[in-house]
């Protein structure tokens, strides 16, 4: 059974969705970016009805002005008042959990690291690490879909007929030079600072994914390689059946560990 529920943050309304089950250990599931509860092709709301049908409750939320939610949306660095509202939501209408695992997909896994210290283990998948505003994606991200597109013949067609918008190559290059910048570095080191103090997080990785390369590449810089767990598709979101069959068998490691 699946239950729309309001509940207040900072003062605003916001809506989540509860997928009942018996289970005393529960899924919070936070969405990313400017992404609805429901998800990219309507996957968490696909990923919450089978953990439930699993056993297991789930709880996803948007987050303020995202959505069905009121308010502002303020980026994902400032959603630790809605996180803590939606566990609080989560065990008012789910009392019999007593332990809860949170998940989120890219800048959502990031916040998670950031601000779920409340949470009992998380699942990150494809943790964001790029802070510095310019639009551009991090240094690894760039070289990472770089180097794809070099291998791909059509890019060569296309530079050659005009297809190819080099003031945007210009930059990328630039930046791939330059590396990252020191809000990337802090953003960096404070997640990596989590995970290991944590010490018990999963780590699922889209193995052909910018986003996930991009994480994988400070991982091995720092050292860190705990719980991380790699998934074959270069699909960020996991939207092929097999990718979700791969991500669920995380999330229900996590849940019965």
């Amino acid at each position: 059974m699946r239950k729309i529920v309001d509940f207040s943050c900072a003062g605003e309304q916001l809506v989540g969705t509860l997928d009942v089950a018996d289970s005393a250990t529960g899924l919070l599931i936070v969405s990313g970016g400017n992404e609805i509860r429901a998800g990219a092709h309507r996957g968490m709301a696909r990923l919450a009805r089978l953990v439930a049908e699993r056993g297991h409750p789930v709880f996803r939320f948007d987050r303020r002005g995202v959505g069905d939610s009121s308010g502002a949306n303020g980026g994902y660095r400032s959603t630790r008042p809605d996180i803590d509202a939606a566990l609080t939501t989560f065990r008012h209408y789910a009392p019999r959990v007593k332990r809860i695992i949170g998940f989120g997909i890219c800048d959502a896994a990031t916040a998670l690291a950031l601000f779920g210290d409340r949470i009992d283990r998380l699942v990150l998948a494809n943790p964001w690490l790029h802070d510095d505003g310019d639009g551009l994606p991090n240094a690894e991200a760039i070289k990472a879909r770089y180097a794809q597109k070099l291998r791909e013949p059509g890019t060569w067609a296309r530079a050659l007929t005009g297809g190819i918008k080099f003031g945007g190559l210009a930059k990328g290059v630039a930046k791939m030079a330059t590396g990252g910048s020191a809000r990337d570095a802090d953003l960096e080191h404070g997640l990596f600072d989590t995970l290991r103090r944590r010490g018990d997080s999963l780590i699922a990785i889209a193995d052909g994914d910018a986003t996930a390369l991009t994480f994988l590449a400070a991982a091995e810089r720092v050292g860190f390689d705990s719980g991380i767990r790699l998934i074959e598709t270069d699909s960020h979101s996991f939207a092929r059946p097999s990718d979700e069959a791969a991500l669920l068998a995380i999330i229900e490691e996590a849940l019965v560990d």
